[in-house]
């Protein structure tokens, strides 16, 4: 997640990761990449073209609809949501004069009754992760993907609902002169589906493989995205017969043996960390402890399709543990503990104001700023010279931006050292 040149190797992932191209797969599937932050597959049936993700926004969908009359011109009269995060539905809308059937599948697990009253602070938080407020330069990429319509001015999200909600796990469908099936994955989401089209061995992923670390955890704030689920929804990919494998997010896997040997990695990789998390909890290990233990081999860091530009392993490990175990880590002294604040300013008591802005100018200069933020919060919350403790706490955080391989992260960063000197 940290490397001395993290920002370049940020930017240089984004640069190769999803180019814009309109790839022909065969005589019918096309494979829409780099005109949205997400991806779309177009089907083209016998009277009209079915489409799989619509972008995250109706210029951009409006363009790829251009392209694709070029190809053919029929109408777009199906389509189907893999998932319902709005990169993928953003650009529905602009089909609404012409789509008869939207198709998804209904969520596995009942969401959280309430989980609205959040939404304040999630949108909030989206709103850092995504670096939604960001110039182009200070963001790079959001990720997995360019960045959203909405980021920067290119359209606006106009979502239709689905008209046909499933709840099998398997729908066998003839659309057009096509045969689909429609299997439910749970992954990044509860109503996760991916698409096999059997006489092609086409397989459309949705989010269960992004082409980077995947967010096993959201920082904007989600809930517990069961990491066992996603593997074995993997192994379900991985039991199809599929020659290419069409994601979500950045680009094609291409033919039979690199679909299994990429995905078979990207899974394995994911099982890994669940599985050494959970190890290290049997062992009575702390969340730091279970987080410094837990490392992803080098055998899948190393792949150029598991590197931490979007999730991280750090977060995954945290996930597990507040998942499996719920906030409580064994130790008694958090069983009841004193705010931060009032922790902090006994600290600064006993320590003193010179000696903790000392080490903090020290940690900036050695460019240690994860200790830097921290001896801030120390001063913050003992509510000493705020300004001065918030501008040198943004000097850190703006340090961390530059250091870090993720894209959420680094929004996140730079946002929030905005944030402070405002």
């Amino acid at each position: 997640m940290f490397k001395k040149n993290g920002e370049e190797l940020l930017r240089k992932f984004s640069e190769t990761a999803y180019p814009y191209e309109i790839k022909k797969i065969n005589d019918r599937i096309y494979h829409v990449v780099g005109l949205g932050h997400s991806n779309s597959i177009a089907i083209e049936g016998n009277t009209s073209w079915i489409l799989v993700d619509t972008l995250d926004s109706d210029q951009r969908a409006l363009r790829m609809r251009t392209e694709l009359m070029k190809i053919a011109d029929k109408p777009v009269k199906t389509i189907i949501f893999t998932h319902s995060h709005y990169d993928h539905h953003g650009g529905s809308g602009t089909f609404k004069d012409t789509v008869e059937e939207i198709i998804a599948f209904k969520p596995k697990k009942t969401p959280l009754k309430y989980y609205n009253l959040l939404d304040d602070v999630l949108q909030k938080r989206t709103f850092k992760q995504f670096g939604y407020a960001l110039s182009d330069e200070e963001c790079i990429t959001q990720g997995i993907g360019i960045r959203e319509g909405r980021a920067v001015n290119d359209g606006t999200g106009v979502c239709l609902d689905a008209n046909v909600l499933y709840d099998q796990d398997i729908v066998e469908r003839e659309i057009d002169g096509v045969k689909l099936q429609f299997v439910s994955a749970v992954g990044e989401t509860d109503d996760q589906l991916f698409v096999w089209l059997p006489e092609d061995k086409v397989l459309c992923c949705g989010d269960n493989y992004y082409g980077c670390f995947p967010n096993l955890y959201a920082i904007r704030g989600s809930q517990y995205r069961d990491i066992a689920a996603w593997v074995d929804s993997l192994n379900l990919i991985l039991s199809y017969s599929a020659d290419v494998v069409l994601p979500g997010h950045t680009k094609a896997i291409i033919g039979h043996d690199q679909v299994q040997e990429v995905l078979g990695n990207f899974k394995d990789a994911i099982e890994f960390i669940l599985l050494e998390t959970l190890k290290c909890m049997n062992k009575g290990m702390s969340e730091s402890e279970t987080v410094a233990a837990v490392v992803l081999p080098q055998i899948w860091a190393d792949l150029p399709y598991l590197g931490e530009f979007y999730g991280t392993v750090e977060w995954s490990v945290r996930s597990v543990y507040h998942g499996y175990f719920g906030w409580f880590d064994g130790n008694p002294t958090h069983l009841a503990q004193l705010s931060d604040e009032t922790f902090d300013t006994k600290l600064f008591s006993m320590i003193g104001e010179e000696k903790i802005e000392s080490e903090i100018r020290t940690a900036l200069k050695e460019e240690n700023y994860q200790m830097a933020v921290q001896l801030c919060d120390i001063l913050l919350n003992a509510k000493v010279e705020i300004q001065k403790y918030k501008k040198l706490k943004a000097e850190g955080l703006m340090g961390l931006s530059k250091q870090v391989t993720s894209a959420n992260a680094r929004h996140y960063y730079i946002c929030s050292a905005k944030e402070l000197l405002e």
